[in-house]
């Protein structure tokens, strides 16, 4: 299985397009849902983008960074963004309200192989923020809900107040999705899973192993037991795929900055199958 070609981004991709931010969530401490739109409406008219792909950011005087979309895959006129206040651009980006402008540019990058995994299985499986990049996928499933088998997400966090979109959990669930979560710590009034979300993935009842397609976005210790847990439980290298989203300074494959072995993850990734990043999870440091 490949992932379907990526979305033609601008003919001249170094160039940024002006965006203004139309709406701002609160989503948990340090994180926050910027809702974007292209102040030109020919632009936003011809926008389009694949489930996993990212933008590239832009503040004038302050810097560049790769931010995973987190919006429908259908929208129109607005793309979310869902972002933790990190370094310099997103500590910038938090002082900017409503109306404020930045440079956008994208999309970038390959993309979750959700529209060719119809009538498999999917687990969606994700640790922390990474939640976000893989919210356009399961968007997707539930547009086209009778199109795939079961369909799964195991979430963790560290604590019940780290959790993102909880708000849509119940809708997700009633749309036949199996959403079961986990914190690492939690308070007394916490009434659910305490533990890793590996530790939910080896309990988890797989009826079709050789049917089902893992998608994970979490930090790499998370994905790399992820992936054991999945090989562990009958699926193949080839089955399981991951967001690789680290070090994306350019997003074409020129600074060098993202190179991972062979790939460079701005342009050959940030989704990987398996069997491409494993050689590279043993190596301490990398």
């Amino acid at each position: 299985m490949t992932v379907a070609p990526a979305p033609a981004c601008a003919a001249n991709p170094w160039l940024a397009h002006t965006v203004r931010i139309a709406g701002i969530t609160a989503e948990i401490t340090g994180v926050t849902t910027y809702d974007l739109e292209f102040t030109d409406p020919a632009q936003a008219a011809g926008y389009r983008f694949l489930p996993g792909q990212f933008n590239m950011l832009y503040l004038p005087g302050v810097g560049e960074s790769a931010i995973s979309l987190s919006a429908h895959p259908q929208s129109r006129g607005r793309w979310a963004h869902t972002i933790r206040t990190a370094g310099n651009l997103t500590q910038a980006l938090a002082r900017l309200g409503p109306g404020s402008t930045l440079g956008l540019r994208g999309p970038f990058g390959s993309s979750w192989p959700i529209a060719q995994s119809e009538d498999c299985d999917i687990l969606f499986v994700a640790g922390g923020i990474g939640l976000a990049p893989l919210r356009p996928a399961i968007y997707h499933v539930l547009d086209r809900r009778s199109h795939y088998g079961r369909v799964m997400l195991l979430y963790g966090a560290r604590s019940p107040e780290g959790m993102l979109y909880t708000c849509e959990f119940d809708r997700w669930t009633a749309a036949g999705i199996d959403v079961q979560t986990t914190v690492d710590r939690a308070a007394t009034d916490w009434m659910g899973n305490v533990g890793t979300v590996t530790v939910l993935l080896d309990r988890l009842s797989l009826a079709r192993p050789e049917k089902t397609i893992l998608l994970a976005c979490g930090p790499d210790v998370m994905m790399h037991f992820t992936a054991q847990s999945a090989l562990r439980r009958g699926l193949t290298a080839e089955q399981v795929w991951l967001s690789a989203e680290r070090n994306m300074q350019c997003a074409v494959g020129l600074c060098g900055h993202c190179q991972l072995g062979p790939e460079f993850i701005c342009k050959d990734g940030p989704i990987f199958r398996y069997d491409r990043l494993a050689p590279y999870f043993r190596v301490e440091g990398l």
